[in-house]
């Protein structure tokens, strides 16, 4: 627990020290700041590990700024994603291993360095067309001029990218911002007229019940009992394979007081508040242009949607697993999707390469490439039930439906989940073995039976044509 101490103790540091730098109006002043208590966040809990974060951002940063930026995207996500594999290696070369708040921040310092290459090159492309006249179905039109952003973005320099890499606002665990939104903080009068005390106390109404659920289910069910040997002899089946409910719920529990505290830090700070109007979204932030807001910023209504990482209640209450997906880490799925699933040459494997950069992303353990590849395997069945039964019904008969989904939905991420936190191989067979892989077995039975039943309900139909049109063609020949 010592671990987890230390980080809600910097957490609550953070959360606090928002409503002093917001006051501060200088962008240069709040860059400073900001930096400087991203600094000491950072060494305080990484030490001499702190020189793994400084090479990351002279390297990434140095191709950010000098390369050439038809490539500079791809040349960065390769080295830091490389650096990121090897940073977690370390001990096998001899050396200690990072702490955990270390590997943390340097997860958080990839999307963002990478993110920013990516935001260079589209910036760049972008540039090549400014005020030239484009072909368009033979009709000349004026390519859209860049942006401020955009711009600044053309001309960033070592000192930038080193204030947006460090500054203090999610610089522990996230979320995950554009360069953007950073920018947008400082130089923008958003964060200054949004209510960023309200919407703070919002989040932090809920926490003490993550937390203290957290602490008593961990308490009453703890997960390293299932490494235990009395668990394997003395347990049944049964108690075994519905062990993975409780260990999964402590698991949410950890993570929605986590996210929803890192959430806190940049709601105090101003990070991410734009108008309603924006139609602000996760990680991306304004879809709609606001530059026309900033001029009467008094007169707005203001969200914090764009730093919005999770989304608990519909976490838990959306009945199917494909849903539940879009609502978790949401920040983090945004990069996955713009400069992953987006960007991959192959639609077809464009879904398992996004899921395998995410489990890399997460570490190197084993367990996190059997719980996150596992979902596309999943996604197909639940799609296909839906489909065969849910998609039609009504009344008591979708409810009862909507209900079986949401359980199956839950056992689901509780079963691959279990892997996420075993994380070793060997653990994980070990798991997986003393229940007869029930899950995978279950589900690759209820695909076959899936499969069987649509096959079935399209021959039927068919028939039903064929017996309609020949009803048809008889009515008509009588009428004849």
């Amino acid at each position: 627990m010592k671990d987890d101490i230390v980080y809600l103790v910097l957490l609550g540091l953070c959360i606090g020290f928002g409503h002093f730098y917001r006051k501060f109006k200088d962008p240069e002043e709040k860059k400073l700041l900001g930096t400087c208590l991203g600094i000491l966040v950072m060494v305080s809990v990484s030490g001499l590990h702190t020189v793994h974060m400084l090479f990351c951002y002279l390297v990434a940063s140095l191709i950010i700024v000098y390369a050439n930026r038809k490539t500079c995207h791809l040349v960065t996500f390769g080295f830091m994603f490389g650096y990121l594999f090897l940073f977690r290696s370390v001990t096998y070369l001899g050396f200690d291993a990072p702490p955990g708040h270390t590997n943390m921040i340097q997860m958080i310092l990839t999307l963002k360095l990478v993110g920013l290459a990516f935001e260079v090159n589209a910036a760049y492309t972008k540039s090549l067309g400014d005020g030239a006249a484009k072909k368009d179905d033979d009709t000349k039109t004026l390519a859209e001029p860049l942006s401020e952003n955009e711009k600044a973005l053309l001309k960033l320099d070592l000192q930038n990218v080193f204030h947006y890499c460090f500054n203090y606002v999610g610089i522990l665990t996230g979320p995950y911002f554009t360069y953007k939104t950073y920018r947008d903080a400082l130089y923008l009068p958003f964060s200054s007229k949004a209510d960023c005390i309200g919407a703070t106390v919002e989040k932090l109404k809920v926490i003490p019940l993550y937390a203290g659920l957290f602490l008593l289910i961990s308490y009453v069910w703890p997960l390293n009992y299932a490494t235990s040997a009395e668990f394997y002899e003395e347990r049944s089946f049964f108690y075994r394979l519905m062990y993975v409910w409780p260990t999964f719920f402590i698991f949410r529990m950890r993570i929605y007081t986590g996210i929803l505290l890192s959430e806190c830090v940049c709601t105090m700070a101003g990070f991410g508040a734009y108008p309603k109007l924006c139609a602000n979204k996760s990680g991306h932030g304004p879809s709609k242009d606001c530059s026309a807001m900033i001029g009467n910023p008094d007169e707005h209504e203001y969200d914090f949607e764009t730093v919005r990482n999770i989304d608990v209640i519909n976490t838990e209450r959306c009945w199917t697993f494909r849903e539940a997906m879009r609502y978790w880490n949401t920040c983090v799925q945004y990069w996955m999707a713009m400069y992953v699933y987006k960007r991959f040459p192959s639609k077809k494997y464009r879904t398992l390469a996004t899921l395998a950069v995410s489990a890399i992303w997460h570490g190197v353990y084993a367990g996190y490439y059997f719980c996150i590849c596992a979902a596309p395997f999943y996604l197909p069945i639940e799609d296909l039930y839906v489909k065969l039964f849910i998609k039609n019904a009504t009344g008591t008969k979708l409810k009862v439906l909507n209900v079986i989904c949401w359980i199956s939905k839950f056992f689901a991420f509780s079963y691959m989940g279990i892997a996420f936190l075993l994380l070793t191989i060997e653990k994980i067979w070990f798991y997986y073995n003393s229940v007869y892989h029930f899950g995978y077995i279950f589900w690759i039975v209820l695909y076959g039976v899936g499969v069987l039943i649509a096959k079935d309900r399209k021959a039927k139909a068919k028939r039903a044509e064929r017996l309609a049109a020949a009803a048809a063609t008889g009515a008509e020949v009588a009428g004849q």
